[in-house]
């Protein structure tokens, strides 16, 4: 699943030496902002310099409630408006330390170690990589298997979208905790998974893979959802159902317009970035703002090779990866959190009662915090109805028989947007509700060369 060219090795080299030469520096204000903190970050721009901050920030569970961003010639300078989770400017003291350190030079290229399951999951543990399309009891019959095989799941994390389902699963040998290596072993893992994602009507798509390399879990679960087209969309529709994306050419100056409307979530500025970068297009400029439960995101792009978007199938095709990168982490269900003492089997027991009990599983996290198992599901009847009270006291009774306790939290996982029809025409930009504060901000800070542009 990981591809290698002498050229990347080359590349990475060269990043180290920019970031010995240039290391990115960073500031914290608590003053300037009133409701939140001020993070500004610049240093010698290079490919990826954004999703490489946004992911750090992300990791450190920073909500981003504004952000202004500019990276044209040989430098970029990002500034993010801050809070922690409760809403709250940042009240530590290393906060500028721990950025600088995880962007430095000893930083690893995009933070493949900060996954959302923690650095040792990767490092300790043997990676699996699923996808394939989802179905029924398709979660409990993969854990059956690593059961069979002695494999203990140390940590895992399941996404579905569009009836395909992607998800990454940290393991170790049941008897000594370490991580598989045995190359034999792993073949008959990779090959009994593989045939659990084919089925019965031999699936198009279906892959598994096994590795020891460390990687960003979330980052590649966006990777492997877009490599399986989780954005084709049979029925014709488009449209978020809690937003909208537009896309448009600025010829005049060469960049291609790109505005996100939805509803506010955390992480879902990475949700974004991660796909434009995945998609080799580059973010020259952007406005970020998350008022209410509303967020608005604009962004000047160019693909890799310095075009904008010439053709109105790849303008569709950016809207519906867009589209898709939204949706694919608020997955709709009720949420149930179970907790329980770690031991092998416990997954496989926990997904075959849900399978028994009429229920599917739309998005998974699944973690271990010493001798204990604290795993985050959401289900939703096979049927696609409501999940009735009288299913979760059934799945309640029959978790309590394997010494898990069971906690329902009902969320709304999609808050719908009202989106007016003028909105959702092509005339709608964030440059045309806040570009007087924005770049007034910008020219400020010295980002953009005059009050009267944007580039």
């Amino acid at each position: 699943m990981h591809y290698w060219s002498p050229s990347l090795d080359v590349d990475h080299e060269f990043e180290k030496l920019v970031n010995r030469m240039h290391p990115p520096r960073v500031t914290v204000d608590h003053i300037t902002d009133k409701k939140s903190t001020l993070i500004k970050v610049d240093s010698a721009n290079k490919r990826g310099s954004l999703l490489e901050v946004v992911q750090v920030l992300t990791d450190m569970n920073l909500l981003i409630k504004r952000a202004y961003i500019s990276s044209d010639g040989g430098w970029f300078m990002d500034v993010f408006h801050v809070t922690d989770h409760n809403g709250k400017k940042l009240s530590e003291d290393n906060v500028a330390d721990r950025i600088q350190q995880s962007l430095g030079p000893r930083g690893c290229s995009f933070r493949s170690l900060r996954g959302s399951v923690g650095v040792k999951y990767a490092s300790e543990s043997t990676t699996i990589e699923l996808t394939g399309r989802d179905r029924p009891g398709l979660l409990s019959e993969v854990f059956a298997v690593l059961v069979d095989l002695k494999c203990n799941v140390v940590a895992a994390e399941i996404w579905t979208h569009n009836s395909r389902m992607a998800s990454i699963v940290y393991i170790s040998d049941d008897e000594t905790g370490h991580p598989i290596d045995d190359p034999d072993r792993l073949a008959k893992i990779k090959q009994l998974l593989f045939y659990i994602l084919k089925g019965d009507l031999d699936m198009q798509g279906a892959q598994s893979a096994v590795s020891v390399e460390s990687t960003h879990t979330q980052r590649r679960l966006h990777q492997l959802m877009y490599a399986d087209r989780d954005y084709d969309r049979s029925d014709g529709t488009s449209g978020t159902r809690n937003g909208v994306v537009t896309v448009e050419n600025c010829a005049e100056k060469g960049y291609t317009l790109v505005n996100v409307r939805c509803t506010d979530r955390p992480k879902l500025l990475f949700d974004t970035v991660c796909t434009l970068t995945d998609m080799q297009y580059v973010v020259f400029h952007a406005t970020i703002i998350a008022e209410g439960n509303e967020a608005f995101q604009e962004f000047y792009i160019r693909h890799t090779d310095g075009c904008p978007i010439s053709s109105e199938a790849e303008r569709q095709r950016v809207i519906h990866c867009l589209e898709a990168a939204i949706r694919r982490r608020v997955s709709e269900g009720l949420r149930l959190e179970l907790c329980g003492e770690d031991r092998l089997g416990l997954l496989s027991d926990m997904t075959r009662i849900f399978r028994e009990n009429g229920l599917s599983v739309t998005r998974a996290e699944v973690t271990t915090r010493g001798s204990k198992a604290v795993n985050t599901f959401y289900v939703m009847d096979s049927s696609g109805s409501q999940v009735k009270s009288e299913t979760i006291e059934a799945v309640r009774n029959a978790m309590l028989e394997t010494e898990t306790m069971l906690n329902v939290k009902e969320e709304e996982t999609f808050i719908k947007s009202k989106v007016s029809g003028q909105e959702r025409g092509g005339g709608f930009s964030l440059g045309n509700l806040f570009r007087n504060r924005s770049e007034k901000f910008l020219y400020n800070l010295g980002l953009i060369r005059s009050c009267s542009e944007v580039a």
